[in-house]
């Protein structure tokens, strides 16, 4: 049976101190940049810039996926039964940062006049052991928010902040790249086309993402105290342990519901992040200094919708948040592709066509955060409803699931978007200006309504889930009495 302080048997209700909320959120930064580096820049800069095929750095990401289909639930495992003075996640935090880093910036840093072959070989090396890495990280990270926040209300609070921090590092990191490494040249078709701008931009986004993960494991070693212990298994380490947990997660109803909807519309963000870069320059016919323009408008609303998520989580049951927030982003990313695909909006260069362009990315930045904040949420949540049914904490298995279903739908759609873009014979190294108009129709096909199947079946899904608010404080409070008489004083930290 799990444990708790003494003089702490109302955890459940504890509100978390923001300074604690801010310093997590702080974490969020490292994988927001490089998630920018990898869906911005990566299959761009090996195709376009390198020559690579499109399929072919698609597949090499996709491989990678495999190696997290073994690290994401060992290390959720793995972290889950650890045992330390520095509790559970912080030392896997910490001894992640300064790999990453380094791996991130050697994979947008390979020798120069090598052959296709090479660069395959040296994009998959490379992205898996960023991969590796950032899961090192990535899962005690999301496990710890889960632990620090116990309140249903709180927890939105806390990945409300977690959210805004990583999304605003990843679109003013695209922002900052646009600006100052990839500025508008006289020799250049698009300033993206400047091959030596990688290696800056790569080395940028390991520095800000190793500055980041540290400040977030020094200002949350406060809370190690306060913090459930590990438990012990009574099954050594192995698959058929890691197998076993993971069953258990699955076994709750809700668990499923909300892991195969992240697995859906992650692969529409992901396959609309490959095309992102061939949309802006060749679909909306946009140069350098007006595509970083984009990015302002989900600046702008990323703080709205990440007070919207804190704040309707107090007012609605978290389903409903959900269920609105996706329907409103799916409407929001898809409607002017649509009007331009029935040749309703007017041509590109209209000086319209950059204010319509802002204007829908920051309705989307004020929606989404609300889907995603809400997941994480939840799956807090469900730990809770798994720990009543088992006795044990395990958020470690029950974010690693979630992660690897996030990474797995991100290979999968980075694949779909690959092929697609083969599919639609879509030339490497293209003109701006100059490709076929049928390629371009089919480009804005493939990023709108095709990938909106996807979307729609996450809805579905969605509304099928059963923990309500009313459940959960039920469950909460039975949690509260199971723990009152267990008391774990852990040695005081620096």
């Amino acid at each position: 049976m799990v444990a708790v302080l003494e003089g702490e048997s109302d955890l459940v209700e504890r509100k978390l101190p923001t300074r604690v909320k801010i310093f997590w959120g702080i974490g969020q930064i490292g994988e927001g940049v490089k998630n920018s580096a990898f869906n911005s820049f990566l299959l761009f800069y090996y195709n376009q810039i390198l020559g690579v095929s499109a399929t072919l750095t698609a597949v090499a990401l996709a491989i990678a996926i495999v190696f997290d289909a073994i690290s994401d639930p060992v290390v959720g495992s793995v972290s889950d039964r650890f045992q330390s003075r520095w509790g559970r996640r912080h030392p896997f935090m910490l001894a992640s940062a300064a790999p990453m880093g380094i791996t991130l910036f050697l994979l947008f840093f390979p020798p120069d006049g090598m052959s296709e072959m090479f660069y395959f070989g040296w994009v998959l090396v490379f992205a898996i052991a960023v991969r590796t890495f950032l899961t090192l990280y990535h899962i005690p990270h999301l496990a710890l928010g889960a632990e620090l926040a116990t309140g249903y209300s709180d927890r939105n609070a806390l990945f409300s902040v977690g959210l805004l921090f990583g999304a605003v590092a990843g679109y003013g990191f695209y922002f900052s790249m646009l600006t100052f490494v990839f500025p508008p040249q006289p020799d250049l078709p698009n300033g993206m086309y400047n091959a030596a701008g990688y290696p800056k931009m790569a080395a940028t986004a390991a520095v800000i993402a190793f500055s980041a993960i540290i400040v977030c494991v020094w200002g949350t070693r406060g809370e190690i105290p306060r913090l459930v212990r590990a438990t012990s298994s009574t099954q050594p380490f192995g698959f058929a342990r890691v197998f076993g947990e993971l069953s258990v997660a699955f076994s709750s109803p809700s668990y499923r519901t909300i892991f195969v909807g992240l697995l859906l519309l992650t692969i529409v963000v992901s396959v609309e992040a490959v095309f992102t870069p061939f949309m802006g320059i060749h679909f909306w016919g946009l140069e350098t200094d007006q595509l970083r323009l984009i990015p302002v408008g989900v600046l702008l609303g990323l703080p709205l919708g990440a007070l919207l998520a804190a704040y309707a989580a107090r007012l609605f049951d978290k389903k409903w948040c959900l269920i609105i927030g996706a329907a409103v982003t799916i409407i929001t990313v898809n409607i002017l592709i649509v009007l331009r695909l029935l040749g309703i909006l007017p041509d590109n260069g209209h000086w319209s066509i950059v204010p319509l362009l802002v204007g829908v990315s920051f309705i989307a930045a004020v929606a989404s955060p609300v889907i995603y904040i809400t997941i994480n949420s939840m799956f807090a949540d469900i730990s809770d409803e798994l720990e009543l049914v088992t006795g044990e904490r395990q958020e470690g298995i029950i974010y690693s699931a979630r992660a690897f279903a996030g990474k797995a739908a991100v290979a999968l759609g980075t694949v779909i978007g690959g092929f697609a873009l083969d599919f639609i014979a879509f030339p490497k190294n293209a003109v701006p200006g100059e490709v076929d108009a049928g390629v371009i129709f089919n480009l804005g096909l493939f990023q709108g309504p095709a990938t909106s199947v996807f979307s729609m079946a996450a809805l579905l899904l969605f509304l099928k889930y059963s923990l309500s608010r009313e459940k959960h404080a039920e469950i909460a409070q039975e949690l509260k009495v199971r723990r009152g008489n267990q008391v774990s004083i852990p040695e005081s930290l620096p």
